[in-house]
């Protein structure tokens, strides 16, 4: 069915309601809009079912949500599982709660039990609500770091990690078996009571959470020592965060925790950002005042899902400078390897898990230490699947897992990116450095000294609607039909085609393109699996920190410069 005709499906459906209709029928002359509304369904990428609100098979709505959850639904059911059940989290985004009762009822009607949360909630705790509720499957409704006109869907299975091939495969073929919405099993909210089969949930999730992440700090002495004069400022960027997270930090000790109260309440239209992701500086400008009138010696930032958080430190001239994943991920593995070989927790079997797209530093910071590197395809789902198969074959034991956007995960009882345990070890890393009399920062600029300065940056080109994925797909193939030798006057040692690639570990295939110079300077291109963006990741090794800054702007003036020069 071509997307006209999808379109009038929806126009003549009984099922689709009047609002609906009145939103396609007011685009009724824009063809475009109607291709890029019906083209396609959405589909699972890194970070699950992602996209703009609205009617049409390419957008979020609750027929969609319907849908998806009717479709695992019938893939749980075909498992034979005694007594199956789901729990439910959502973020503070437009129709999340909506979302959340749509998919409660959908899986109510198909006799699974729904464990719902009475509030929003962070996703890592979701991904630990499954594991210890020991549930069948997890489902959080949110786009994490998205703009406001984003919702998202991303599902979770018993081992409490996003779902990955071929089980995801499987999930996306009875997904797509449902053609017609009038087969969807639906009911109104006060069928949920009388099935009991809707159970709501909250504190004593909470409560189980926040006493396994305590268990990961790692110097609690410290914390008591400096605790008095030493100062955070936190924001939740209008996100789930903000309980959790300050929660643990008073718990654990912290006196000093100032709230940008602007960004302290949820707020769907993420009214005094551009954009609520702490990947973006100017997400911190309210945070940096803050600090500023606080004296604060760190800043911590999380996103709306509070699966990523991002750190702010002082740099040499007491100005405050936003740290990049790769250089908070590196602090963390030698703060955490620090530690735990100080007391004898390192353990030949001892590997830290990275991405194919994250810098170089944290990886040689851990083979100091003798602890293991895999690197595995981007998505913490990804990293989650390492974890799996570490504790399956006993080879290997897990310490700690992250990706250059910000996402980080120390220990195991969650499967995914965790903004809050993350948020706490950023914190005590800082007042371990204020110990010692350094700030965060110092501590970074004594890694460089120690290892090298490496240094990494990336970019991203929005290639919007039908006619962006295709121009996407093309560029990727004119690089991979036509392979770089050189750029600028760096010469090509290495092209990693992870369609073809085969490396240490095997890795599912995913257009991603690698490319490594004479100089270990390396850029990686990939067409991103939640936004219509090709992401480009890029890293180099410098004399010291200007030497690398010149050399990161170079090789990414080059990169762009190359772009350009292909035909789209």
């Amino acid at each position: 069915m071509d997307y006209k005709a999808k379109y009038e499906s929806w126009m003549k459906s009984e099922v689709i309601d009047e609002a609906t209709k009145k939103e396609l029928a007011d685009i009724a002359d824009n063809h475009k809009e109607i291709e890029d509304r019906f083209y396609k369904d959405l589909a699972f990428g890194t970070g699950g079912l992602r996209g703009i609100l609205g009617a049409g098979t390419n957008r979020m709505n609750k027929y969609i949500v319907a849908r998806v959850t009717q479709g695992l639904a019938n893939y749980i059911l075909k498992q034979k599982i005694v007594n199956p059940s789901v729990v439910i989290a959502h973020d503070c985004r437009r129709f999340s709660r909506e979302f959340t009762m749509e998919v409660a009822r959908v899986l109510n009607r198909n006799g699974i039990k729904a464990y719902v949360f009475d509030e929003l909630r962070p996703t890592p705790l979701l991904s630990f609500a499954v594991r210890y509720l020991k549930a069948t499957a997890g489902i959080v409704v949110t786009a994490s770091h998205n703009p406001p006109n984003y919702n998202g869907y991303k599902v979770y299975w018993s081992d409490g990690a996003q779902i990955v091939s071929p089980m995801a495969d499987e999930l996306i073929d009875e997904i797509n078996a449902i053609e017609d919405f009038s087969t969807i099993m639906s009911s109104d909210e006060s069928e949920i009571s009388d099935k009991m089969l809707f159970h709501s949930i909250g504190k004593e999730i909470d409560d189980a959470f926040i006493k396994e992440v305590k268990q990961m700090c790692q110097n609690p002495d410290v914390v008591k020592k400096v605790a008095d004069d030493f100062s955070i400022v936190y924001t939740p960027l209008h996100g789930t965060g903000n309980k959790l997270v300050r929660r643990t930090l008073s718990e654990l000790g912290f006196k000093n925790v100032a709230i940008v109260k602007e960004q302290e309440l949820p707020d769907s239209e993420f009214s005094t950002v551009k954009s609520p992701n702490p990947e973006e500086h100017e997400a911190f400008t309210l945070a940096i005042k803050l600090a500023k009138e606080n004296n604060a010696d760190i800043i911590i930032g999380t996103d709306p899902d509070c699966d990523r958080v991002g750190a702010v430190a002082k740099n040499l001239e007491g100005e405050y400078q936003v740290l990049t994943g790769n250089q908070t991920g590196a602090l963390l593995i030698d703060y955490i390897l620090t530690s735990l070989n100080e007391k004898g927790r390192l353990t030949p079997k001892s590997t830290i898990v990275d991405t194919i797209v994250t810098g170089d530093l944290g990886a040689v910071i851990a083979k100091s230490f003798g602890v293991g590197v895999v690197s595995t395809l981007t998505g913490f789902k990804n990293i989650a699947v390492q974890i799996k198969e570490f504790e399956e074959t006993g080879q290997r034991e897990y310490v700690f897992g992250y990706e250059e956007s910000y996402g980080y995960l120390p220990g195991a009882f969650v499967r995914d990116k965790d903004g809050v345990t993350a948020s706490m070890l950023i914190c005590e890393m800082a007042a371990w450095y204020k110990s010692q009399g350094k700030t965060l920062y110092e501590g970074l600029l004594g890694l460089y000294e120690k290892y090298g300065c490496y240094y990494e940056g990336a970019t991203s080109i929005a290639f919007p609607g039908k006619d962006g994925m295709e121009t996407m797909i093309r560029l990727t193939g004119n690089l991979r039909e036509n392979p770089l030798t050189a750029l600028g006057s760096r010469k090509v040692t290495e092209i990693r085609d992870y369609l073809s690639y085969e490396g240490e570990i095997k890795l599912p295939k995913e257009n991603v393109l690698c490319y490594t110079f004479e100089d270990k300077s390396w850029f990686c291109i990939r067409p991103s699996g939640t936004e219509p963006k090709l992401k480009l990741y890029y890293s180099v090794k410098g004399r010291d920190l200007e030497d690398s800054q010149e050399k990161l702007q170079a090789l990414t003036k080059d990169v762009s410069d190359l772009l350009k020069s292909i035909p789209s």
